[in-house]
């Protein structure tokens, strides 16, 4: 008798097929295998190992610093560099090239220039020429160029304020004093460069309106001028213009602004002239208008053309004016070294 456990453990048995045999036949030879290639490494194969020296300590060298210059001329020496070009130290003559530069090609000097000599040479031509001989009975004839400069000075006012306070408002004083760290040469040079140049072309408008008012008017009813009197008309006039500018270059490099220059200047120029007559209506203060109305520019310029018997020549005033321009520029120097640009 079995349980029903044991009906379910005795499963029917598949039966089983016979073992086959392999097939008869001849024995067949294994496929051949195909040729590695020559040189060929085995990827999973670890890299020989190489043992590599540590490197040697190089002996030390000298550093050579190679020589700055054009490369088509290269340093092929051993020794120190000798530069091609000529170095040598700079001086006052190479300020004064870089100022001649700078005024020359620049308008402004063109311009005041040119309208003080057409003033000049223009107004002085035009009185000589409406005027008859009769009016120079007991004036020199070279009165026209009088009339001319009491205008054409204050473009050589202008042009002496513009010469430094121009670098200033465009900052080219920057370059100019890295170039030439020694700002006493600079002033110095733009004082000589421009004092020469407004001098010379002052002095040479004057003789022209000189001579050609004397070639005009001649005569026996005519006072002819004397050396003293062409003198101050023409070299007298032309360094008493120019001792002006230069007290406008002065006063710009103290004041280093275009506008407040010209001002001042203006008011140094016109302010002798209309104060005293204002001045002179007092008692107390009545020498005081007399004496700053000697030393005005229109009447100091009437003294060196010897319009009237009763004036000097014009040379006390120029000497005052040399002081006053001296002082300027001293204080100049004095503050452009201790400021900063």
């Amino acid at each position: 008798m079995t349980t029903p456990y044991q009906q379910q453990s005795q499963a029917p048995v598949p039966p089983q097929s016979p073992p086959q045999s392999p097939p008869q036949g001849p024995p067949q030879a294994a496929p051949p295998m195909p040729p590695q290639a020559p040189h060929q490494t085995n990827p999973y194969q670890a890299a020989p190992h190489h043992h590599t020296q540590p490197p040697q300590p190089q002996p030390h060298q000298p550093h050579q610093q190679m020589p700055s210059g054009p490369p088509s001329q290269p340093y092929a020496g051993v020794g120190p560099y000798t530069s091609p070009i000529p170095v040598r130290r700079t001086s006052l003559g190479n300020a004064l090239a870089s100022e001649w530069t700078k005024i020359k090609s620049v308008r402004s000097t063109i311009w005041t220039l040119s309208v003080m000599v057409t003033l000049v040479i223009g107004i002085g031509l035009l009185v000589a020429a409406t005027t008859a001989d009769s009016d120079y009975d007991t004036v020199p004839t070279t009165l026209p160029g009088f009339f001319g400069t009491l205008l054409g000075q204050l473009c050589v006012v202008t042009l002496g304020v513009l010469v430094i306070t121009s670098e200033y408002s465009t900052g080219m004083i920057r370059t100019t004093l890295t170039a030439c760290p020694q700002r006493s040469r600079v002033l110095t040079a733009k004082a000589l460069v421009f004092f020469t140049l407004s001098f010379t072309i002052t002095t040479i408008a004057l003789v022209l309106v000189a001579y050609a008012s004397m070639g005009m008017h001649s005569g026996p009813a005519v006072a002819e001028p004397t050396g003293d009197q062409i003198l101050g008309a023409t070299v007298g006039a032309g360094l008493y213009v120019s001792l002006l500018g230069l007290l406008s270059l002065a006063v710009g490099a103290i004041l280093r602004h275009s506008a407040g220059a010209i001002t001042t200047m203006l008011g140094v120029v016109l302010l002798p002239s209309i104060l005293p007559a204002f001045l002179m209506m007092s008692d107390s203060l009545r020498d005081l208008g007399s004496k700053m109305l000697e030393y005005s520019s229109p009447q100091s310029l009437a003294s060196l053309f010897q319009i009237d018997d009763s004036l000097n020549n014009g040379w006390p005033q120029l000497s005052v004016l040399a002081g006053i321009t001296a002082a300027a520029m001293i204080a100049a120097y004095a503050l452009l070294e201790k400021r900063d640009v």
